[in-house]
């Protein structure tokens, strides 16, 4: 198709504009209505369920995917709209797949090297950039190797760093430590910032992991159903979410029946059935207390106070311990520091610092509230 040019320069342009972007497979919707902005710059975490639509959106900015409806904007063109379809070597675009689809015959280094090599730059110094790289992602010795010769996690660094050689204004990392081991995922996310730094380019991260999300990201986009349900920084996204499902996917929480009222010094006034207490958090309710979704984290509530509740289940995990508690509001999953110190079916006293109110229907008499997500060992 045809480069048709935004109307703002180019150089001042966003990085990525997404207007209305649908992809339909089969007549079922992977992507419904998607409005997404990126600046220059930015770093956006893209993050869902396996299934929410994250890698069908990425594709269908790298061009790999055609939408059905609306239009995709990369650094100031528009790339895709329906029925044309610019085609992906021609998007100032690098991803990085789940597949990794490194080239059987090439080496480490003249993988990494190759995008450079297409730009035209000299040999010596392709090689040198592409040394950098694999230097920084720690796989430098595997330079002369061929693909067949890498592990899993050794063939998905060498993905990155040929996609980060690539100069490009946007890069596109589809769950791009899903093969890597836990120690190696906090140097492969400070090579992404590094080189994004360096280059001032903006990044889509899909991920599944919220805490890789709410980590490294300036924002994160919340997928559902490949709908967009909230976007915002990730404090924001965690602290206030907009609905139970979107708590869900940024961390464990709990939701619990409470009557909320406005305390005073813009407090909440919770009772969760042993009194009103005041509590930090929001949104405002009205002044007459009345019964409320209260969204929980684990985090939010500490040992020792004037609620109740019997410990059902107790999971270790290092530096916390986990307790699932049944109280009169609902269970409730709390994180304590250091190891257990108290058992199953024994009770325990809490308080609670923080909660957010979540309008959704109030369930019926043979309902049940939603169930918090919790990282819990099985009982």
């Amino acid at each position: 198709m045809r480069a048709e040019s935004d109307p703002a320069d180019g150089r001042d342009a966003d990085a990525l504009r997404c207007r209305g972007v649908c992809v339909d497979y089969g007549g079922a919707a992977a992507l419904a209505d998607v409005d997404l902005t990126i600046a220059r710059g930015e770093v956006v975490a893209l993050l869902g369920a396996s299934g929410s639509g994250k890698s069908t959106l990425l594709h269908a900015v790298a061009g790999l995917v055609p939408p059905s409806r609306g239009e995709i904007w990369v650094a100031g063109q528009r790339v895709a709209s329906a029925g044309h379809s610019m085609p992906p070597e021609r998007r100032d675009v690098g991803m990085v797949f789940q597949n990794f689809a490194l080239w059987p015959h090439l080496s480490v280094l003249d993988t990494v090297a190759y995008p450079l090599r297409r730009a035209k730059r000299p040999r010596r110094e392709a090689a040198a950039t592409a040394r950098t790289l694999l230097a920084r992602l720690g796989i430098e010795h595997l330079a002369a190797r061929r693909p067949a010769q890498l592990s899993g996690g050794e063939q998905q660094r060498v993905g990155l760093a040929r996609a980060l050689a690539r100069d490009a204004r946007l890069y596109l990392l589809d769950e791009p430590t899903a093969h890597l081991d836990t120690h190696l995922r906090a140097a492969f996310q400070e090579s992404v910032l590094a080189r994004q730094r360096d280059t001032g380019a903006a990044v889509v991260y899909a991920t599944h992991d919220a805490a890789e999300a709410l980590a490294l990201a300036d924002r994160v986009a919340l997928i559902v159903d490949g709908r967009l349900i909230q976007i915002d920084t990730p404090q924001t996204v965690y602290g206030q979410p907009v609905s139970v499902a979107a708590a869900v996917l940024t961390g464990p929480c709990s939701v619990l029946k409470a009557v909320v009222g406005v305390g005073s010094d813009g407090m909440l006034s919770v009772d969760l059935g042993a009194g009103p207490v005041a509590v930090a958090g929001g949104p405002a309710c009205a002044a007459a207390p009345r019964p409320r979704e209260l969204l929980v984290r684990p985090d939010w509530a500490r040992e020792g106070g004037p609620l109740r509740g019997r410990i059902t289940a107790v999971g270790f995990r290092g530096p916390l311990t986990e307790y699932r508690v049944t109280t009169p509001a609902g269970p409730i999953l709390l994180q304590l520091p250091g190891a257990p110190h108290h058992g199953v079916g024994q009770t325990l006293s809490w308080a609670l610092a923080r909660g957010w109110v979540i309008d959704v229907p109030t369930p019926g008499p043979a309902e049940e509230l939603p169930q918090p997500r919790a990282m819990m060992a099985p009982e």
